[in-house]
């Protein structure tokens, strides 16, 4: 397993509109994405089918607009830049985080950082009830008109600051951030089911991944691989 990889939230240009594949186009994309598991599933060692499954259903190159695609392979073992300085995260940071959580159907989870609704259309698939919250205007909408264009129309997004949380649909069985604050979100804790778990990139210097898990009202912390995400962004009054 690769201990160093490269990731991001996802991100796009607003206000553009998603354009499906023709038929042609999506015998060749699947052809790519089936490499594209096989790869997490060989190389990287993703043992679960469930995400496995979903990855091969989501159709990843329509979260990248379109005009960015042939910027980097959809599909490709690397993130991938869908505008606004931002990218969509390398395919195995998504399993990994996804599989780290050990999801069951009917679980709430939050997402922060929504971006191009990748993610929080690989959750979908999982059975899970999926909260997300972006802080910028154009990359929510995006999310939005690509997750209802898929067919992800049950999907919550929320227009806000991530550092909040979404406390009226409060407490969470598992919250997976994907940015990087400088540390953990006190509220986003106090958001957490007992029982609950979250992973977030923590940057204290040396960016990693960080798993909390709660019980009893108490918090174990355990750390996990290295990584690189974007910065976590507060909101404009900084609470």
């Amino acid at each position: 397993m690769a201990w160093l990889a490269l990731a991001g939230v996802a991100g796009a240009e607003g206000g553009g509109r998603i354009v499906k594949s023709t038929s042609e186009e999506d015998g060749t994309l699947a052809a790519k994405r089936a490499g594209m598991v096989e790869l997490l599933r060989s190389h990287y060692g993703i043992k679960d089918e469930r995400i496995l499954d979903a990855m091969t259903k989501v159709r990843r190159h329509v979260f990248i607009p379109e005009k960015l695609r042939m910027e980097g392979d959809p599909y490709g073992d690397h993130p991938c830049p869908i505008g606004l300085g931002q990218t969509i995260s390398q395919p195995f940071i998504v399993a990994y985080m996804t599989e780290r959580m050990g999801l069951k159907k009917g679980e709430r989870v939050l997402e922060i950082g929504t971006g191009s609704g990748y993610q929080a259309a690989i959750l979908a698939e999982l059975g899970v009830e999926v909260y997300s919250i972006e802080i910028v205007p154009e990359l929510a909408e995006h999310a939005r008109k690509a997750l209802a264009v898929e067919g992800y129309d049950k999907v919550h997004v929320l227009t806000g600051d991530g550092y909040k949380g979404w406390p009226e649909h409060s407490p969470f069985d598992a919250i997976i951030i994907t940015c990087s604050p400088e540390e953990i979100p006190q509220a986003l804790v106090g958001q957490l089911k007992d029982g609950g778990r979250m992973i977030l990139p923590l940057d204290t210097g040396l960016q990693r991944l960080v798993i909390l898990r709660k019980k009893d009202g108490k918090v174990r912390q355990e750390d996990d691989i290295p990584v690189r995400f974007v910065p976590m962004v507060r909101g404009k009054d900084g609470k």
